[in-house]
């Protein structure tokens, strides 16, 4: 299965003409002079950007993790340091970290590639961290059936770094739990001691 990056947002893309017509016209609202030279082209430029930071809605998260494979390995399986982008949708500000995914197979694995593509296709959309971390633990007890299942997102948002608060640095961590991983103490903090090294 092709990459997310090979996707763009084919709602976007159907309506090009009209996504341009509106940031030029919030340019000019805002008291811009829309017909200066580094603005005459930035009402596309925007809406190529569009086309590709929200791809994540021309994919089913589900089908990106693809072909399965079964495998009797019962152990722990980490994925972590996972970079993402995404963007808020109460500001449509940025917001970017980074991803750690474990889970408890039983007898279905995925390609590792396949959970930082996942990844992307929850993340290239309107978000907000709590849901982004739900979403990818629920699609991946759907997809696997796994014994059990870890999500820890880290996040930086500039929605609270550059204005409101105005606190650069600070980051929001979120976790989601399923199945062995909400009764196993051990199994958890196994997760969390691997993840920190």
């Amino acid at each position: 299965m092709a990459g997310l990056k090979d996707y763009s947002n084919e709602h976007v893309g159907r309506n090009r003409d009209k996504i341009e017509e509106h940031i030029r016209e919030i340019l000019r609202l805002m008291g811009e002079d829309v017909e200066r030279e580094g603005l005459i082209e930035t009402p596309a430029r925007v809406t190529r950007m569009y086309e590709e930071i929200f791809a994540g809605y021309s994919v089913d998260p589900r089908e990106v993790l693809g072909v399965t494979f079964d495998e009797r390995h019962e152990e722990l399986v980490i994925i972590k340091d996972i970079v993402y982008y995404s963007q808020c949708e109460h500001h449509m500000a940025p917001f970017f970290g980074k991803i750690h995914v474990g889970y408890l197979p039983s007898g279905k694995i995925a390609g590792l590639s396949k959970f930082a593509r996942l990844v992307e296709a929850v993340t290239r959309r309107l978000q907000v961290q709590e849901r982004i971390t739900s979403e990818i633990a629920d699609i991946l007890v759907e997809v696997l059936h796994p014994q059990g299942v870890m999500v820890i997102v880290e996040g930086e948002h500039l929605c609270m770094c550059s204005r409101g608060v105005k606190k650069p640095g600070s980051k929001t961590v979120t976790s989601a739990v399923r199945g062995r991983f909400t009764s196993d103490s051990a199994l958890r903090a196994e997760f969390l001691s691997l993840v920190k090294e």
